[in-house]
């Protein structure tokens, strides 16, 4: 863990290719007079400013000079640009002035008799600017002797002079807006040097409000405090909350200080309260002054329903002034707040969450009856913070059965194991009718199941249960509960026999969270065994069943926990695209739920990144897993995250961070080997080889681990490592397990990786082309350009350059979308394609550095043989030294490479 210390000053120019390339496009118009720049405070205007300068500049445009415009400088004519004037003309006859500034302005782009270059005057804030500086900068443009680039804020006033300055078909005026969430993203990374977390981007940029200034002012503070922090792979705030700079709560500070002093009791009650009615803010202010916040752009007004709500105008307001709310000030707000929702309003349905908030934040306590509805309020909105927190302050005699499965399963989301089994197992079942022990048993088997505990131990359970029911309806209930746990305990098939009836109709469950339980689990055990396009229809099915009910059922989880599900659904079909858009759209519906569901989904959208053949996207998401996970101690995810961590890396040729990742995997207890996604965790290991050139290693990894998979009946992850296996060379050894697979394995993905193996053995060009086109038309980049290059170098050898080139047109349209990946069949096919297996296999090793010795070691070969091949692949290369072939071969070059 560490950080970095993110200079105050200048960042890198990051999101802004749209507007740069606008400018260029003006720029290099010959009629163009200028291009102004207009946006809110802190968007980065001047920023982008000092880009297009620079532009500019390359352009070979002269440096004519900067000015900043102010409210100062603007009381006297000519104050902000009369340093940029040339000495001696007068401008009390602004005829014969004019003339002397042009003339001496036109010598300024090089000496007398070179060829001249128009000079670019930068004006900062031009909408402060005096009307006589104006008037003489539109006739300097007019004339051609200079050229404007200038920042405008947008809403400011803007003068007669200032109009007919900027105004005409001659100046092109850019609007910057804030930044969007990947443009935030973008420059964070940028300035960082590394990608930053899915939430933690999230976090930042919803703070910040897209505003550039406030964004990098929150970094420069999480830094400072170590609250932002790198795990290695991504930039983290593992225990959430945001630190400020003292400069950003000067910005924000001198913003709040404009406002009239009788309206600040309104902005501390929003500063504390987020949102509340019109009628509670006119309680502690008058209309008036609620009006001229809303138009100094403090506050926002809205309609919501038959209620008028106020807010702030941004995140940042309520940061800093509840900042400076003295504690008893604070307590009294809140207590006055509350009981005004009390006495006056209180018709709402969240209303009862907020006053007990309030008043547990005003007192520590709150009334437990008022808690207890609170907490219901707050389990249907699927927050599990917040039922943690309101159930926590109930006192103890008050948490009935039904409170305390609330209270676990809460805990369970958030990732409190401990906690979770302290409550679950704290409860006495001999005391209990049937309907609450099973109630009991579902919430404990769950927990047991999704911690680090064995899942034998929530199986026992589970049968037990089942031996003990009475009633139909109870057996039914454990049925259910049984087969998803049977799925997330690694045995799709047998959980897939329990719920074969389950129907993606809630309407029809005997209980509505069993039901849950079984319809999330049910998709994943159908996706797993490759029943694809049934894992992909209940899915989709049982979120929009669960959208209609859950007003009703009030179920544990939120609809949005059947994306989860769908994402590894659509992966295995072949969808790949929808995968990864969907997975991305859901991840940030899943914040309040809690940190289990969302570490899933981010390993399950690494996963489709993988297939897709993106490891830079792959890598940054299993990261967010791997982080998310080890927030919580979540053993199973982040064993999975970490092997696809390590395998991004060796792809994208970073061995080191290979090394080090699965350094850290291997150091991760095994409590659920293969959970999900049986053999899978092996990818890591097997790549970290195949980028040192030890294909054989790699290709005994994949075997073994595809063992692994076939003997827990997981399809999809068979066929994903023999997938791999068959491009690191084993194609003729993994052809035929994967037709077979085919055979049972439905949707685009299965027959398109089967064709692959089956080209790649037969050395087949034309099927090898088909096969990419499969590959391409399921969102499989990466196996895509590898299948073509594959059969271009195949047709070369052939004498087919035609189609060869074809082919390798193809490969680089696919191979495009796969930024930095570096794959042996990717890399080599083009360079061996003259070699035998063995020569390509042994060329490879030697390219990584491995010594002849070595290489008879590991093939079990003499040293002579290897050496013998050695000469071969250099003849066939045009190559004499192990250093030219690494170059041949697209490798790094070793430091020393031995014979």
């Amino acid at each position: 863990m560490g950080a970095v210390e993110v200079s105050s000053g200048q960042w890198p120019l990051g999101g802004r290719e749209r507007e740069l390339a606008a400018f260029e496009a003006a720029w290099a118009e010959r009629r163009c007079n200028g291009v102004v720049i207009a946006g809110p405070a802190g968007v980065g205007k001047s920023r982008l400013a000092e880009e297009c300068l620079a532009r500019a500049a390359n352009a070979g445009f002269a440096d004519g000079g900067r000015a900043r415009a102010s409210v100062a400088a603007s009381a006297v004519p000519l104050g902000a640009i009369a340093h940029l004037l040339p000495d001696g003309p007068k401008m009390s006859d602004p005829r014969a002035g004019f003339a002397q500034v042009a003339a001496v302005l036109r010598t300024r782009g090089g000496a007398a008799g070179a060829h001249r270059r128009q000079g670019v005057i930068y004006v900062d804030d031009l909408h402060l600017l005096d009307a006589t500086s104006a008037v003489l900068m539109r006739q300097l443009l007019d004339a051609g002797v200079i050229r404007l680039l200038a920042t405008v804020r947008s809403g400011e006033p803007v003068s007669d002079a200032m109009d007919a300055l900027t105004g005409g078909d001659t100046v092109v005026w850019i609007q910057l807006a804030q930044f969007d969430q990947v443009q935030s993203g973008e420059v964070l990374e940028a300035a960082l040097g590394r990608p930053i977390g899915p939430r933690t981007l999230q976090q930042l940029h919803t703070a910040s409000g897209g505003n550039v200034l406030y964004l990098r002012e929150l970094v420069i503070g999480a830094l400072r405090t170590g609250r932002l922090v790198s795990d290695g792979e991504i930039w983290d705030m593992p225990g959430g909350g945001l630190a400020g700079t003292p400069k950003l709560a000067e910005l924000i500070g001198a913003r709040l200080d404009a406002v009239d002093v009788a309206a600040r009791p309104a902005l501390e009650l929003l500063a504390l309260c987020d949102s509340v009615s019109l009628a509670d803010v006119q309680a502690v202010t008058s209309w008036d002054l609620v009006a001229a916040l809303e138009a100094a752009g403090v506050i926002q007004v809205r309609a919501d329903r038959r209620r008028t709500t106020v807010q702030l105008a941004h995140p940042l307001y309520g940061e800093v002034l509840s900042g400076q709310i003295p504690p008893t000030r604070r307590r009294a707000l809140l207590r006055q707040q509350a009981e005004r929702i009390r006495t006056f309003d209180g018709r709402r349905r969240d209303d009862a969450l907020h006053v007990a908030t309030w008043q547990l934040a005003a007192t520590g306590t709150a009334d437990p009856d008022l808690l207890i509805h609170a907490a219901a309020l707050a389990r249907h909105a699927h927050d599990s913070q917040q039922v943690v927190e309101l159930l926590q302050a109930l006192p103890e005699e008050r948490r009935n059965l039904t409170l305390l499965l609330a209270l676990g399963e809460a805990m369970l989301m958030m990732g409190r194991w401990d906690e979770a089994e302290e409550v679950f197992a704290g409860v006495d079942p001999s005391t209990l009718s049937e309907p609450e022990w099973i109630a009991l048993t579902l919430g404990h088997t769950m927990e047991l199941v999704w911690s680090n505990q064995p899942p034998a131990k929530a199986l026992a359970i589970s049968e037990a249960a089942l031996t003990k029911a009475v009633s139909p309806q109870a057996r039914d209930i454990l049925r259910i509960n049984d087969g998803a746990l049977r799925i997330c305990a690694n045995r799709p098939t047998e959980g897939l026999s329990v719920l074969e009836t389950l129907t993606s109709d809630a309407t029809e469950a005997v209980d509505a969270n069993a039901w849950m339980h079984g319809a999330v689990a049910k998709p994943v055990g159908l996706a797993l065994v490759g029943r694809t396009i049934e894992a992909v229809a209940f899915a989709e099915e049982a979120y929009a069943a669960h959208l209609r009910v859950d007003e009703e059922a009030r179920m544990v989880q939120a609809p949005t926990v059947h994306r989860v599900p769908l994402v590894l659904a659509l992966t295995e079909a072949g969808r790949l695209a929808e995968a990864r858009e969907m997975g991305e759209q859901a991840y940030a519906l899943l914040v309040p739920s809690g940190v289990l569901l969302r570490a899933w989904m981010a390993a399950f959208i690494g996963r489709a990144e993988w297939l897709a053949g993106n490891p830079l996207q792959a890598r940054k998401w299993w990261a967010e897993g791997a982080a998310l996970a080890r927030s919580i101690d979540h053993i199973k995810v982040l064993r999975l995250a970490l092997g696809g961590i390590a395998a991004c890396a060796a792809q994208l040729g970073d061995v080191e961070g290979a090394d080090a990742a699965l350094a850290k995997l291997q150091a991760v207890p095994a409590v659920a080997p293969g959970f999900l996604s049986a053999g899978e965790e092996f990818l890591g290991q097997a790549w970290r080889h195949a980028a040192r050139g030890q294909l054989a290693h790699a290709r005994q990894v994949l075997r073994e681990a595809a063992l692994t998979a076939r003997e827990a009946r997981h399809a999809a992850s068979e066929a994903m490592l023999l997938t791999d296996l068959a491009r690191l060379g084993g194609a003729p050894e993994a052809a035929g397990r994967l037709a077979e697979l085919n055979d049972v394995y439905d949707g685009a993905l299965a027959p398109a990786r089967a064709h692959l193996a089956a080209a790649l053995a037969a050395d087949d060009p034309a099927r090898l082309l088909a096969a990419a086109q499969e590959l391409k038309a399921t969102g499989a980049d990466l196996l895509a350009a590898e299948s073509a290059t594959a059969a271009a170098a195949a047709w070369r050898r052939a004498g087919e350059t035609r189609q060869a080139a074809a082919a390798t047109r193809s490969a680089q349209e696919c191979a495009a979308r796969c930024p930095g990946a570096h794959t042996p069949l990717l890399a080599t096919a083009e360079a061996t394609a003259a070699m035998t297996t063995r020569e390509r296999e042994i060329a490879l090793l030697a390219a990584n550095g491995t010594t002849s010795k070595d290489i008879a070691t590991t093939l079990h070969l003499s040293v002579r043989t290897v050496d013998n091949h050695l000469q071969h692949a250099y003849s066939k290369l045009g190559v004499t030294t192990r250093r030219e072939l690494a170059t041949a071969l697209g490798r790094t070059s070793p430091g020393t490479l031995k014979r």
